[in-house]
């Protein structure tokens, strides 16, 4: 089979047509590759997040039908607002993904507060203000939650102590979750990604403290990879309701060994930061352009009339 052939199979719809999917942090990134394969998979797709002009265009250029909702995930009645004017515009969500994440890095002792805040804020409790306002959905059409963590859920590094801390909270939120509503028919999974080459990780190769860390990485948790790679993973999450989900395969073998591997990461870091001695690792903000975009604290309001390709 050519990979021209594989990929019109992948794309072709199947158990996703006709339902309607929620994804966050849909302006840019994994989030708009994301909003892109759900609708060839025949899905009416929600985007939600910030940068209000990037997420209408996104949603125009999708094949199918799509709405746009500009909103603060953080805003708990911004979001209630958009999760009401999604259902009323394209119907009760079945598949929802929590994807919008801010990252930064950095000693901690040098962070700025009010940015180191502001990535729990995204990550950690924009996914649980997103799954509170669309959960009435989920029960009603008994559908799909996907958290999207990361390998610093199993694996903590230093210098990302608020990223490290958001996605393993998110990974616990998520196992939380699941046990809560499995006997509602509704099934929660977590995604656990590696690197991708998104705008966000380019602006981090950039700084001091990303290059120090990355430098320092064994393989193959140094590799970046393509973000379709792990979107056509996501999507066969979705599709078989997965309640974990590997991207790449080999972060199986972390969440088997995570038992270990905080002790590995603070000998290798003890040897790395310490020969640094007292060389400075500025911080560096909240990363990329979506960073830029999230604040520290973006003004909270959502437009209910969404930009909206209509279904043809």
């Amino acid at each position: 089979m050519t990979r021209h052939a594989e990929h019109d199979r992948a794309d072709a719809p199947g158990c996703l047509a006709g339902r309607v999917a929620v994804v966050t942090g849909a302006a840019r990134g994994l989030g708009r590759g994301l909003a892109y394969a759900l609708s060839r998979r025949g899905a009416r797709v929600a985007l939600v997040g910030l940068e209000g002009e990037r997420l209408a265009r996104c949603a125009a250029s999708l094949p199918g039908e799509a709405g746009a909702w500009e909103v603060d995930v953080t805003d708990a009645e911004g979001l209630a607002i958009a999760a009401d004017a999604v259902r009323r515009t394209l119907g009760s969500p079945s598949v929802v993904v929590a994807n919008a994440g801010v990252a930064l890095g950095g000693p901690l002792q040098d962070c700025e507060t009010d940015a180191w805040r502001r990535v729990i804020d995204v990550n950690l409790v924009g996914s649980a203000l997103t799954a509170h306002c669309f959960l009435p959905d989920l029960m009603r059409t008994r559908g799909y939650y996907l958290q999207v963590a990361s390998l610093a859920a199993l694996a903590p590094a230093p210098l990302l102590t608020a990223y490290c801390a958001s996605k393993g909270g998110v990974e616990a939120f998520a196992h939380a979750l699941r046990a809560e509503v499995s006997h509602r028919g509704v099934d929660v999974g977590v995604a656990y990604l590696n690197w991708a080459d998104t705008a966000m990780i380019r602006a981090a190769d950039g700084t001091a403290v990303f290059r120090e860390l990355r430098t320092n990485l064994p393989w193959p948790a140094s590799v970046v990879h393509d973000p379709a790679r792990y979107v056509r993973a996501m999507v066969r999450g979705i599709e078989h309701r997965s309640a974990h989900i590997y991207a790449p395969p080999w972060l199986r073998g972390a969440q088997a060994a995570r038992v270990l591997l905080p002790a590995v990461v603070a000998r290798r870091s003890r040897q790395v930061l310490g020969a640094r001695g007292e060389a400075p690792l500025p911080p560096t903000g909240l990363l990329g352009p979506g960073g830029a975009a999230a604040g520290p604290a973006p003004a909270r309001s959502v437009d209910p009339h969404p930009h909206q390709r209509p279904r043809e």
